[in-house]
């Protein structure tokens, strides 16, 4: 997912807890507070909620809140059943029918049945609707052929038996089916509620409705805050303890800092030189997140379809330095865009990261840099070269865009480096639309697999923001979901091997894969830690 998924995906959030459900009126440590309200900060303002449409990471964890699918995501990101009552596999792994939970209700009454599901997925790979997360539903039957504009999009493989038994066809077996039905894309949608609001679905609280543990309420398209209400016509409404979950935006960390002290917020985000201030403090959450930060040099431009100069840039950037010195929030230097901890080699039992080659171009050396550089200058016919940076205008990547500003002015001679810090929103288009010489991107796991970063740079994906193209690379990965899909081991080597020729193509430039230092109130309980999907808010309570 970005930021962007193109998600950006940042967000205070970005610890990727998901939380437990709770039972009982005593649970943890203590029994329930008498009110239940949890406000937490957020560094970016809520992007359109239409689940087709959204890339946005912090709009996911609310869909992941307000809507449910067949599962909801739990601990270590399993599947456990949350519409879906049974699940029967074929022997061949090529079809699923779930048999759904009867009675469960939209906020305006209506019943959720096999056919919201067939709309929303038939209406999120229609063409006409350019989601740009339509690409996940590859291998479902005709999801390809319909991304072509070969066939129509209701030949999707998907299809309802009466009112609670839906039944998906595949053209090929996917390894992490399951998983991937817990992302708020293959979620229902009401056809009803999206077809009366029409282009202003999704654009307000009010402009949808929801079948999920929360109500989105208090947020008119572009307010700076929004809450989430419990919502009495959950099917498992008995198990939400709380009542109100409040959503803040604050750009500026002290600002955060000083709420949290004096109570008005009970989750805040840090950066580095505050989480290293607060390090004994009781509160301080460290987590390491499946967020992975990246240079996209768009490569449409003549300047950076040279090789040379592309190395030259990455060889200029002392990851160290930046995450341990200008970060400090406990981001790393992974020199992987696959986020570690998060999928494991078969064949060896070592993490993907350790499991792909590093080349020489993810090492910081300053000579080397310079001398690619120069190489490079000479091959494009040029003396000298300037390009901008675009980044988003919140706190820490104002901090990131100044850091490689210095760095590649100070060790690229000849070369003039502008930044553009704007708003998150303004952000995300421009990078939708490739308006960009060079932008600061980022992918946070939508499911624990390789497959999900690894996917977005195939020739052609709407998430490809650097546009880079590569027949060897997108050749593995289609062999991945295809000849190779149901061999664990083959499939593995096949997206090891599409991750070294990104790496030594520098398809993008990986910089980082994100850390978090927060502030979470000793009295909010239920929260399980997970590095791959959104928050999950149904389970967590106040305590006493």
């Amino acid at each position: 997912m970005e930021k962007k998924h193109l998600r950006k995906l940042m967000w205070v959030a970005s610890l990727g807890l998901i939380l437990a459900g709770c039972s009982s009126q005593q649970s943890g440590s203590g029994k329930l507070a008498d009110k239940q309200e949890f406000t937490t900060a957020t560094d970016s303002e809520l992007s359109t909620v239409d689940l087709s449409k959204t890339t946005s990471l912090q709009t996911f964890e609310i869909l992941t809140n307000v809507d449910e699918g067949l599962y909801r995501l739990g601990k270590n990101s399993h599947a456990d059943n949350a519409l879906a009552t049974k699940t029967v596999v074929s022997k061949h792994g090529l079809q699923y029918t779930f048999n759904l939970r009867k009675g469960t209700k939209w906020s305006n009454g209506d019943l959720v049945t096999a056919k919201d599901f067939v709309y929303s997925w038939q209406r999120t790979v229609n063409p006409k609707t350019a989601s740009q997360y339509g690409y996940l539903f590859s291998g479902i039957k005709n999801a390809d052929a319909i991304q072509d504009h070969k066939k129509s999009y209701r030949s999707l493989g998907i299809r309802a038996v009466g009112k609670y038994k839906l039944v998906v066809n595949l053209e090929k077996p996917i390894p992490y089916f399951k998983v991937l039905m817990g992302f708020p894309v293959f979620f229902p949608q009401n056809q009803k509620v999206v077809e009366k609001y029409g282009t202003n679905y999704g654009t307000k609280g009010n402009r949808m409705v929801y079948n999920g543990p929360y109500r989105l309420t208090n947020w008119n398209g572009t307010g700076m805050t929004w809450t989430l209400a419990k919502n009495k016509t959950y099917w498992d409404e008995k198990h939400v303890k709380l009542d109100k979950l409040n959503y803040q935006v604050t750009k500026n960390p002290s600002t955060g800092y000083n709420q949290f002290k004096m109570g008005k917020l009970q989750y805040v985000g840090l950066t580095g030189i505050l989480a290293k201030n607060l390090k004994n403090n009781k509160d301080l959450v460290s987590r390491k997140s499946s967020g992975s930060y990246y240079l996209a040099l768009n490569q449409k431009k003549r300047i950076f379809k040279n090789l040379k100069i592309r190395k030259a840039i990455s060889m200029a950037i002392d990851r160290d330095q930046l995450t341990n010195k200008i970060l400090g929030d406990g981001s790393f230097n992974s020199q992987s865009f696959v986020a570690s901890g998060l999928s494991i080699d078969p064949n060896t039992g070592k993490d993907f990261t350790k499991s792909t080659n590093k080349p020489q171009s993810m090492t910081f050396n300053k000579d080397q840099a310079a001398k690619l550089f120069k190489e490079g200058l000479k091959e494009l016919g040029i003396k000298k070269m300037k390009f901008t940076i675009l980044n988003s205008d919140e706190y820490s990547s104002k901090r990131v865009s100044e850091y490689l500003q210095a760095e590649l002015e100070k060790y690229l001679p000849g070369l003039t480096v502008q930044l553009r810090n704007v708003p998150f929103q303004t952000l995300l288009s421009r990078q939708k639309t490739h308006s960009f010489q060079v932008t600061v991107g980022d992918w946070y796991a939508d499911f624990a697999d390789p497959i999900t970063y690894l996917n977005i740079l195939t020739t052609g994906n709407p998430s490809n923001v650097s546009q880079w193209s590569n027949k060897t690379y997108d050749r593995l990965i289609k062999k991945s979901a295809s000849t190779d899909a149901g061999n664990a081991k083959k499939r593995f080597n096949d997206l090891v091997k599409a991750q070294n020729v990104l790496l030594e193509q520098q398809g993008i430039t990986p910089l980082y894969q994100q850390g978090s230092m927060s502030l979470l109130s000793s009295k909010v309980k239920g929260l399980v830690y997970s590095p791959a999907g959104s928050n999950n808010y149904k389970g967590v309570y106040i305590s006493k």
